[in-house]
């Protein structure tokens, strides 16, 4: 039952420094990445479609992004799904190939993106210490319920602490790492 609880909480830790660095990786870098556009979606005949699944989306240098559209009368509903997103960039269309340059990140732009990746992580630091607090929750009934000791409990928290302590290193180096790309020139 103990070892339950752990492995619970360990795949739920995971899940969650899984989810920070999907999060991360939508943020821009001023280098070219296709998953910038992963959460960007088109109209497609009346119903909202990701991005990737209306056309190919890759890089062709590392400031320009390519977006192959499958379907040719589709080219100016991705073109609008891309300027009316959040991160201002301006697509260039050349039949069939939309070309998007991502312009250079200016440094007052920089630390705002600075302030909100360390949003995201310190968002993660909080989802970890919430299952921290589940697994210890448990084990605390357990122990109510007579069905382990309080030794078993004391060892058990010790346990849900140290993967506490690993899974918020993990943030943290994810952070450190996001960072180093956001002040790269």
């Amino acid at each position: 039952m103990i070892n339950e609880i752990k492995n619970d909480a360990q795949t739920r830790m995971g899940k969650s420094i899984d989810a920070l660095k999907s999060q991360l990786s939508k943020i821009r870098t001023g280098r070219a990445h296709p998953s910038l556009l992963s959460n960007i979606t088109v109209s497609y005949y009346g119903a909202d479609t990701p991005l990737n699944q209306v056309g190919n989306v890759s890089t062709e240098d590392s400031r320009t992004l390519t977006v192959t559209v499958f379907d040719r009368a589709m080219i100016q509903a991705v073109e609008k799904a891309i300027m009316s997103s959040d991160l201002g960039l301006n697509p260039n269309s050349a039949g069939a190939v939309i070309r998007i340059p991502l312009p250079a990140l200016t440094e007052d732009r920089r630390k705002d993106l600075i302030k909100v990746v360390r949003a995201e992580a310190e968002a993660g630091r909080v989802a970890i210490r919430n299952i921290r607090r589940d697994a210890n929750s448990d084990l605390k009934a357990l122990e109510k319920e007579k069905e382990i000791s309080e030794d078993e409990l004391r060892k058990s928290e010790d346990d849900v602490q140290k993967l506490t302590d690993a899974a918020i290193k993990e943030v943290d180096s994810v952070l450190a790492i996001k960072e180093k790309e956001l002040m790269e020139i």
